[in-house]
C-alpha cells in the first residue's frame, strides 16, 4: 500500500531529505527493527526491510509498504494496522499527515521531490516520450495492490485472465482520487486517468491473454518485445532504452548480455493491469483508508481461491473481449459505478462480483480471534457497491463546503484519521 506525506499544517508536499523529510521517516523506522538499503555504500536510504516485509519509495516519496505472504486476509489487514500504528507517532511527531488517496491532492508535479533512486532518473527521461503522464504515474499516483499465489500455469491463466477482465471494475469500485492541484477533479479516481496516457508498450490489458488458450508464452513474448529502461551491472545502472529485450537477448548491448537477473529487472519495468511474475499483481486500485484497503484482498481472495467462485465467476463473466474491457477502463475512471457494461449498470456487475466473493470468502472459513471469517474485510466494499457510490463519492459526502477546502481534504483521508466510509 502507497501513501503520499504532506505537511499537515501547510499541506505542502515534504522533501527527500531534512528533519522532516522522506529520509527521516525511514531512519525513524530503523529503530523498530527495519533494516536500511542503500544503492551505494553510505547512499541514501532507498528502502527498509524487515522479515519478508519491505518499506519502499516511489519516485514522489510514496511510502509503499510491501507486506509479507500470509495464508489469511485477517494476517494481511493486521499487518496493515500494524505498520500504521508504528508509523503513527513518528509521522506525529514530525508535524506530517500519511493520506489514503490513489492521486497527490495538493501537489503540482514541479513541487514533489525526486527520490534519489538511478533507475528512477532513466525511467523519468524515458516515458514522457510514450504518453503524456508518465511523470503524474511516477510522482502523484498511489495504490494498493493485491499479490496472489497460483499452482500452475493453468490456475495462472485463469486468474489473469478473470482479473484483467475485472481490472476496470476495480479501479471502479476503489476509485479514490477526486482531488488535484487542491481542487476537485474531474474524475472520480485520476490515478485510473492518469494510466490511460502512459506507456503503452508496457500497460493496459494483454489482449492475448483473454483468449482461452492463453499460455506463460503469450506473456513472455508480450514482455520480449517490450522497450528495456536499464540494466543493472555491479551497483551501477546502465540506460538501454533503444532495444526490446528480445533484441537485447539477441545481440546484447556493446559488451553486456543478456541474464536472468536482466530478465527479472525488466519484468519489474513492466506495468500491465495485472502483471505477472512469482505471483499475480492486481494492480487497478487506488490507495485507499485502512478501512477499505484490507477489501482488495479479500475481493481477490474470495474470487479466485476458492474453486466453486472462480468457477462463478468465469460464467458470470461469459465470453467477455479485450475490447469491452478496453472500453469500460476508458469510462470507469471518470463514472464509477454509475458507467455501463453491456447495456446494464456497472453497479448490477459489481454487486453480481462481491456477492461471488463473500461466498467464496464464507467457504475459505477462515475465522479470526473474535471468530468472524474473512467476510468481514469485505464488508466496507460491500456498503459502497450497495450505495451504488464509490470511495471517491463517499468522501466528497463527509466534506463540510462551508470549511476550508484543503483542511476537508486532510480530515477525510488522512490515514490516522479516515474510516474509508
Amino acid at each position: 500500500m502507497e501513501k503520499p506525506a504532506i505537511d499537515a499544517l501547510t499541506f505542502a508536499p515534504i522533501p527527500y531529505e531534512g528533519p522532516r523529510g522522506v529520509a527521516a521517516i525511514l531512519a525513524a523506522l530503523e529503530k523498530h527493527g527495519w533494516l536500511a538499503e542503500r544503492e551505494t555504500e553510505g547512499g541514501p536510504i532507498i528502502a527498509l526491510t524487515r522479515g519478508r516485509a519491505s518499506v519502499t519509495l516511489e519516485p514522489g516519496g510514496q511510502l509503499e509498504l510491501s507486506g509479507a505472504p500470509y495464508r489469511t486476509v485477517h494476517e494481511v489487514a493486521d499487518e496493515l494496522e500494524a505498520h500504521q500504528r508504528e508509523l503513527a507517532p513518528i509521522v506525529k511527531g514530525l508535524g506530517l499527515e500519511l493520506l489514503g488517496l490513489g492521486f497527490h491532492p495538493f501537489a503540482t508535479r514541479a513541487e514533489l521531490p525526486w527520490v534519489p533512486k538511478k533507475r528512477y532518473a532513466i525511467m523519468r527521461d524515458y516515458l514522457p516520450t510514450r504518453g503524456g503522464r508518465g511523470l503524474d504515474m511516477m510522482l502523484r499516483t498511489s495504490t494498493v495492490q493485491a499479490n496472489l499465489d497460483f499452482s500452475s500455469e493453468r490456475d495462472a491463466m485463469r486468474k489473469m485472465r478473470v482479473l484483467l477482465a475485472l481490472a476496470p471494475l476495480v479501479t471502479a469500485l476503489f476509485a479514490n482520487s477526486p482531488f488535484v492541484e487542491g481542487r476537485r477533479g474531474e474524475a472520480l479516481s485520476e490515478r485510473g486517468a492518469v494510466w490511460l496516457d502512459v506507456d503503452p508498450d508496457r500497460t493496459g490489458l494483454l489482449p492475448r491473454l483473454f483468449l482461452p488458450d492463453a499460455s506463460y508464452t503469450d506473456y513472455v513474448e508480450w514482455a520480449l518485445d517490450v522497450p528495456m529502461f536499464l540494466i543493472k551491472r555491479g551497483h551501477e545502472y546502465l540506460r538501454n532504452t533503444g532495444q526490446t529485450f528480445r533484441q537485447f537477448w539477441k545481440d546484447g548491448m556493446g559488451e553486456h548480455h543478456a541474464t536472468q537477473a536482466d530478465w527479472r529487472l525488466h519484468i519489474n519495468t513492466l506495468f500491465p493491469e495485472v502483471r505477472l511474475k512469482h505471483t499475480i499483481e492486481l494492480r487497478s486500485a487506488d490507495s485507499q483508508s485502512l478501512a477499505l484497503a484490507p477489501a482488495l484482498a479479500a475481493l481477490a481472495v474470495g474470487l479466485v481461491y476458492d474453486p466453486r467462485a472462480l468457477d462463478e465467476l468465469e460464467a458470470t463473466l461469459g465470453d467477455v473481449t479485450h475490447d469491452e474491457v478496453a472500453a469500460l477502463r476508458r469510462e470507469v475512471y471518470r463514472l464509477g459505478l454509475r458507467s455501463t457494461f453491456r447495456g446494464a449498470p456497472l453497479q448490477k456487475l459489481a454487486e453480481a462480483v462481491v456477492t461471488i466473493a463473500d461466498r467464496g470468502l464464507e467457504r475459505r472459513a477462515f475465522a479470526d480471534a473474535q471468530g468472524k471469517d474473512e467476510r468481514r474485510h469485505l464488508d466496507p466494499l460491500r456498503a459502497l457497491v450497495l450505495a451504488g457510490k464509490t470511495p471517491a463519492e463517499a468522501l466528497l459526502a463527509r466534506m463540510d463546503p462551508a470549511k476550508d477546502f484543503r483542511a476537508e481534504v486532510v480530515r477525510v483521508s488522512a490515514l490516522s484519521t479516515s474510516s474509508g466510509s
